[in-house]
């Protein structure tokens, strides 16, 4: 005859509301794992798809990812004249907030090296990569954007021709993908009267100047736009992104880069660890000491119910005492008790998160290894929790039966 489980048929009602509580405390352990989870993974989602094996930044930043990065856009092609290296891309990255529908929208912003990088990388769930180099964008599932969807971001439009999913920033922010012409002229729009203000001061600069008085023709070239002014450079970039030939050495070729007085330059591992060590270092610390703290209070609160279980019996175990039972037949049903409450506990913490996490605002990632961990840490927790139980029953005296 099994005892616990005649205990718990008994108490029914009891028991099955103790162990949803202690459910819904694990859901938020396993919960607070996923969320550092998934943290880490927004965070270097982009290097590891992205394929690049170097990055190159403007010197002494660590951009473009942890800070802001510019670089000339002729980068690009004084990299692929370095022994080794198989290609370049431009790559252009910030983040906008902007209103649609009557709601405040962030979109991280990704230009794609057109015509060499069309997204055909992206994991796309609808339409199709980029097809022309102006008007067209892939969006994250996240920013609610549908298929074809227009969205006027500057001063053009652009047409929704694709949707991927989970490709998220490090700031929990939906990216849209651009080609690097769109994603900078949306970086660097400014409105007409900025405009006009900025031409009439470079005409007023001009005005003052021992060249503008000496040839006045000039100053005609003060009213063009800026594109049309050669002597301007071209907007620049966040970083170039380097993919190295199979034969080549990685090391070699990032030393000749980092020779640059320009630039420095980074492998992808070197990206990442700036990322996890920089941007979203104080938020896994923090995260981690909340599941640390939570999976503390999870194992007094089941000391808790245990101990109020065994109190609830004192009469029967003492009357058990009394017709003689062995100590280890008690302990076996406060022991069993402990790891059935905590055996499903686990099982409703799952079952609901599996239900629950998709609807956070961060993705919530439920790893095998974190799931086995928290298993394991929950066994723990009930053998130690039911100590308590335990040494309650001990010291119960079979006289009290007779109380």
């Amino acid at each position: 005859m099994n005892l616990a489980r005649k205990d718990i048929r008994y108490n029914f009602g009891r028991f099955t509301l103790a162990t949803v509580g202690v459910g819904m405390l694990l859901m938020v352990v396993m919960g607070m794992g996923g969320i550092y989870r998934g943290i880490i993974e927004d965070a270097t989602l982009l290097i590891d798809r992205v394929g690049a094996d170097l990055w190159i930044v403007q010197r002494n930043t660590r951009g473009p990812f942890a800070e802001v990065s510019r670089v000339p856009t002729n980068l690009v092609h004084r990299a692929l004249a370095v022994p080794g290296v198989n290609a370049a891309r431009e790559f252009v990255y910030h983040t906008i907030q902007r209103e649609q529908n009557g709601k405040a929208l962030r979109i991280s912003v990704l230009g794609l090296s057109w015509p060499t990088d069309k997204g055909e990388w992206l994991p796309l769930s609808a339409g199709r990569p980029l097809a022309q180099n102006h008007y067209e964008m892939i969006a994250d599932e996240t920013l609610k954007l549908a298929l074809g969807e227009k969205i006027k971001l500057g001063k053009e439009i652009y047409t929704v021709v694709g949707t991927t999913k989970n490709m998220i920033s490090s700031s929990g922010d939906g990216i849209a993908f651009f080609t690097v012409a769109d994603a900078q002229a949306i970086q660097f729009d400014t409105p007409g009267e900025s405009t006009r203000l900025e031409r009439a001061a470079r005409y007023g600069r001009g005005e003052r100047s021992d060249l503008g008085s000496n040839q006045p023709s000039l100053l005609e070239n003060a009213e063009k736009s800026s594109a049309e002014l050669p002597t301007l450079p071209l907007p620049q970039i966040s970083a170039v992104m380097v993919t190295i030939s199979p034969a080549a050495d990685l090391d070699q070729v990032a030393k000749i880069i980092s020779g640059w007085g320009d630039v420095s330059v980074y492998t992808s591992d070197g990206q990442r660890e700036l990322l996890l060590k920089g941007t979203v270092e104080k938020v896994r610390r923090q995260i981690g000491l909340f599941r640390m703290l939570l999976t503390i209070i999870a194992a007094i609160i089941m000391g808790l119910i245990l101990y109020t279980m065994t109190l609830d019996k004192i009469h029967s175990i003492a009357l058990l005492k009394l017709i003689g039972a062995p100590n280890y037949v008690i302990l076996g049903l406060i022991m069993q008790q402990a790891l059935i409450l905590g055996a499903l506990g686990l099982i409703v913490a799952y079952s609901v998160g599996s239900k629950v996490f998709p609807m956070f605002p961060r993705r919530v990632i439920l790893a095998q290894s974190d799931l086995i961990q928290l298993a394991l840490i929950v066994l723990g927790i009930s053998v130690a929790a039911s100590f308590l139980g335990i040494w309650k029953a001990l010291k119960v005296s079979p006289n009290e039966a007779l109380s």
